[in-house]
């Protein structure tokens, strides 16, 4: 068995305990780089939890190679199950191909006529500037559905489902589900509720305007500018993942989501976007909120404190920076 192994870190002390652990084993393995060719690999193990899973589909588009996420964190993962403390005991397995695979759709996207990468969790289409208002029409399958103006509208896959799309009171869909959802987030029209189509849709985003530019975020990462049009498709090749565990991560994502409401009420709103940003990003450090929050510093150091003292966050002494603190929230 050959395994290929991506990891943004080349010399990172987890690289060199994971491929330890496999050639305890016998298992051949080696480290993929920018330029490196997915041939007789079996099992392609990405190490950092789901956001690195999603950063590895990005720029693998046409592999059908299944990938096992490894966290190096001890935050859960949806489609990293594997703590890589553990990782060590699923060796075995590993090497047996004791393992299921999950096919995850993903949405081919093409911006005003051009391709972009595929999205694992989501597409949103939204102004540059918040507060204002964005005028689209949506088509399915040919057939206009609305023409509304709203906040902005959101695109999930089911796996996607449960993060942006859920907050801006989309359902929650189960992994199993060959559908999209399509949220208008904050419609001007009262009535206007949630769809849920087939993923063999042909959505279309036409028409788009607003007093600012308006733009495509992908997975809640890069941001494209957009003149007119979004088209949203089921892209060929699925993301493939490696499950070694037999939970239910639509009903456990759920009862999570659930009981993490009735907790936000209660916090400050500082404190919830922390905690929104850490569920939906993973690990990051003080610096690195601040930026994916625009907050000021000294907010985002009294908000840490307020979910610390909750028992929400926890930190941790970064292995590459012992004077850096990593925040996470614990499984």
């Amino acid at each position: 068995m050959r395994i290929a192994i991506s990891s943004q870190e080349q010399d990172d002390q987890t690289v060199k305990f994971i491929k330890a652990s496999l050639e305890s084993h016998g298992i051949d393995s080696y480290l993929l780089g920018n330029k490196s060719v997915l041939k007789d690999i079996e099992c392609v193990i990405v190490i950092g939890g789901d956001r690195e899973i999603r950063n590895y589909f990005h720029k693998v588009l046409d592999s059908a190679t299944p990938v096992l996420g490894v966290n190096v964190s001890e935050s859960s993962g949806f489609m990293a199950q594997l703590d890589f403390k553990e990782f060590p005991t699923y060796v075995k397995r590993l090497k047996n191909k004791d393992f299921t695979v999950e096919e995850v759709t993903r949405i081919g996207i093409k911006i005003d006529g051009k391709s972009v990468y595929p999205a694992l969790n989501d597409v949103a289409i939204f102004p540059s500037k918040s507060a204002m208002l964005m005028e689209h029409v949506l088509r399915v399958n040919g057939e206009e559905v609305w023409h509304d103006s709203s906040d902005g509208v959101i695109i999930s896959t089911p796996i996607g489902s449960s993060a942006y799309s859920m907050s801006a009171g989309g359902p929650v869909i189960f992994q199993d589900s060959k559908v999209f959802g399509i949220v208008s987030v904050n419609s001007l029209d009262t009535t206007r509720r949630p769809l849920v189509v087939s993923e063999n849709s042909l959505v279309e985003l036409d028409g788009i305007s607003s007093r600012l530019r308006c733009e495509v975020i992908l997975d809640g990462k890069d941001r494209f500018k957009v003149e007119k049009l979004v088209t949203c498709t089921k892209f060929a090749q699925t993301a493939n993942i490696v499950r070694m565990k037999k939970d239910s991560t639509a009903i456990s994502a759920l009862a999570k989501k659930v009981q993490l409401a009735e907790d936000l009420l209660n916090m400050p709103p500082s404190s919830k976007l922390l905690l929104k940003t850490l569920e939906y990003e993973g690990s990051l450090t003080q610096k690195e909120l601040a930026v994916k929050t625009l907050l000021p510093d000294r907010t985002v150091r009294l908000g840490m404190r307020h979910l610390l003292e909750k028992g929400y966050v926890k930190k941790r002494v970064s292995l590459r920076d012992t004077r850096q603190r990593i925040y996470e929230i614990p499984k």
